[in-house]
């Protein structure tokens, strides 16, 4: 992999003491960080095979889009406007049962460009399009090539859902074995889990066996929970138990389960989360798109609650921009507590890196700038008339820096973007075949976009 100097920069470490370093380096070699310091590097760091110089730069650590759908990068915009189970019937469903494994596999390289773009080093995509048997194939075919750490949550339903997608326990088991055996090589860029899409459809044997299995695994449990109101009720309704209930009743619950969205959760459930110590992935611009609710951030890191930051798919939030979501997960929160000082900047670099870190399985190896992990790292230009001057690097990361500022991605000590150009593909080519892949696929699946709201 060769060796890579990163020097003049503003390093943002995200270590537990949080430490910036406001002109620093950073040294990797053979695709792990081997120095981090203030100041000017060594003599013998000098040699590095690639010598970046990251001046008026923030060196930061990779981040984690801790949940998105890939395959709905193609849907973005179809169905604005609608909240969650309209969203489904009007632009998901219609799309997602024509998908071939060539349209997943370009929608998904696509929608990785993007997270690379936005400052993502890693991704869990919760897949749950399974009507063709190759399009998790296709999926993990684009993470093969993009190069960056991707964790395949694949989604399953065997009951209440749409009869396209739903499979039996057995097919579940076999099909995410089969693709854990095909796509988890040496070095565990590309990992696989159970992703349960929602508590309505799934039952409570399935829920339990392939949580087992994942146990054993040594694997997560990615799932949609209390996204919205309706959905809570029709679990009291089935189960006389709300999500997180639910989840602890069929004991399940635990440091391994990947909660997403969590809006609607009461006391109870935010007590069970914290004793169990499972993760919640919280999407706040999929959750102000679809008029889902605000979750309750702030009260789940006061009970020490480790919190994830997600994009959602692009069909609930039409863009996959982590730069984005960090201004908007803090505005989000001080505007319904009205209590300016309830995040600060540092928080949220902490739940888009760190916490991610631990939803993707891999806390002690990235999510931080320190040495001995891996040599994920992002370089944003802040020379720009939007965040100069800078007087604090990571407040001018999360109010000021945008996705157009990312110039540099690493991941594995491999550079996947450089001066802001993608290095791995042509990126004009693969904007031409996904428009016309989407054509067609548009063509075909009958989906008429609408030129106005209906």
């Amino acid at each position: 992999m060769g060796s890579i100097l990163v020097k003049n920069g503003s390093v943002v470490t995200v270590d537990d003491e949080q430490r910036v370093y406001e002109q620093g380096y950073l040294f990797i070699e053979d695709g792990l960080i081997t120095a981090v310091s203030p100041g000017a590097p060594p003599s013998q760091y000098k040699k590095a095979d690639t010598v970046i110089d990251a001046s008026l730069m923030a060196v930061m650590p990779g981040m984690v889009n801790a949940h998105t759908h890939l395959f709905q990068t193609f849907i973005r915009g179809l169905a604005d406007d609608k909240p969650l189970l309209d969203w489904l019937k009007t632009a998901i469903w219609p799309v997602a049962q024509a998908l071939t494994e060539e349209e997943a596999y370009v929608a998904a390289l696509l929608g990785l460009v993007e997270n690379i773009r936005g400052g993502a080093t890693a991704v869990i995509d919760h897949q749950y399009i399974h009507t063709e048997p190759g399009n998790d194939d296709g999926v993990c075919q684009a993470a093969e090539e993009a190069g960056l750490r991707f964790l395949l949550a694949r989604g399953w339903t065997d009951v209440g859902y749409h009869p396209a997608f739903m499979e039996s326990p057995e097919q579940i088991v076999r099909e995410t074995a089969r693709l854990r055996e095909k796509w988890e090589r040496d070095g565990g860029r590309i990992r696989v889990e159970f992703g349960p899409l929602i508590p309505w459809g799934c039952t409570d044997d399935t829920m339990r066996h392939t949580c087992d299995i994942s146990q054993n695994w040594g694997a997560g449990t990615h799932i949609h929970v209390a996204e919205t109101k309706t959905e809570v009720d029709m679990n009291l309704e089935a189960r006389g138990s709300r999500h997180i209930e639910w989840l602890a009743d069929i004991g399940v619950l635990g440091p391994q389960m990947q909660l997403v969205h969590s809006v609607w959760l009461d006391d109870n459930e935010l007590a069970l989360i914290a004793k169990h110590e499972a993760i919640v992935v919280h999407c706040p611009v999929s959750n102000m798109y679809l008029a889902s609710g605000v979750a309750r951030v702030p009260e789940m890191l006061a009970r020490g609650i480790t919190v994830a930051l997600g994009t959602d798919g692009p069909g609930s939030n039409n863009s996959q921009d982590m730069m984005e979501l960090l201004k908007t997960t803090a505005l989000l929160h001080k505007v319904n507590s009205l209590d300016a000082m309830v995040l600060l900047p540092e928080d949220v670099l902490w739940m888009a890196c760190r916490s991610g870190a631990a939803a993707f399985g891999l806390p002690d190896q990235i999510g931080s700038l320190e040495p001995g992990k891996k040599a994920d790292v992002v370089l944003v230009d802040l020379d720009t008339p939007l965040a100069m001057p800078v007087h604090r690097v990571p407040s001018a990361l999360v109010y000021n820096a945008s996705v157009r500022d990312v110039d540099t991605v690493i991941v594995d000590g491999r550079v996947l973007m450089r001066n802001k150009e993608i290095l791995f593909l042509d990126e004009k080519a693969l904007l031409a075949q996904a428009r016309q892949t989407c054509a067609n696929l548009f063509e075909r699946a009958g989906v008429v976009v609408e030129t106005a709201p209906s």
